[in-house]
């Protein structure tokens, strides 16, 4: 289905009927402050598999975030970190940016890897934000795949590509064509791996 979502003052009932589909083990295509994704319950095994299908990559190896509202979801899924680190990501969150960080074991089995590692982002976009509040837990995400920018931007575009893959997508109008900056926080520097939509001077 195709749901046209309030960008600015998402509807209620919407987002909860999306979220709804998402703990029924459904995926979706939302939007963020960046780039569209698709997105599942961190706690739906099948979801995570049926995505990481539909990308063609090993739920071990593939890039895949966790999207949170707010910082309260660090305790649970990642282990404790530096001051600094959460003095960094205060500052930049909510913003355009993914912090690799050390995962805890609360992360599902199926998203452990020899590397222990998650991406952390919070999307300073509305819809994304109201989504997880709904949930109560952080949204698994990962890029749309696409060759044309349309594919990627275009919710008309997008359910007419995935609409038979997916269960749900959002419209929350056209999306961005530049990726969150990643920025690798595990070890004690911060490194950054992908400069993307957020400005990154450290260093």
């Amino acid at each position: 289905m195709l749901l046209r979502i309030h960008p600015v003052d998402p509807q209620p009932r919407l987002i909860r009927q999306v979220v709804e589909i998402l703990r029924a083990g459904g995926i979706i295509i939302y939007t963020t402050d960046t780039v569209y994704g698709i997105g599942c319950d961190i706690l739906q095994a099948d979801a995570i598999e049926r995505i990481c299908r539909l990308k063609g990559i090993d739920s071990h190896k593939a890039n895949l975030s966790f999207i949170c509202n707010d910082l309260s979801h660090l305790s649970e899924y990642t282990k404790p970190i530096s001051t600094p680190t959460f003095r960094l990501l205060k500052e930049h969150l909510p913003g355009p940016y993914t912090f690799i960080l050390p995962a805890s074991k609360l992360v599902p089995k199926i998203l452990q890897s020899k590397k222990s590692t998650i991406g952390l982002r919070i999307p300073d976009n509305p819809i994304a934000q109201a989504l997880v509040r709904e949930l109560g837990r952080p949204i698994l995400s990962t890029s749309l795949p696409g060759e044309q920018v349309e594919d990627t931007t275009d919710p008309d575009v997008m359910y007419e590509n995935f609409g038979k893959q997916v269960d749900a997508v959002i419209d929350g109008g056209i999306g961005g064509i530049t990726p969150s900056t990643v920025v690798d926080c595990s070890t004690d520097l911060p490194e950054l791996i992908r400069e993307g939509a957020g400005q990154w001077e450290m260093g």
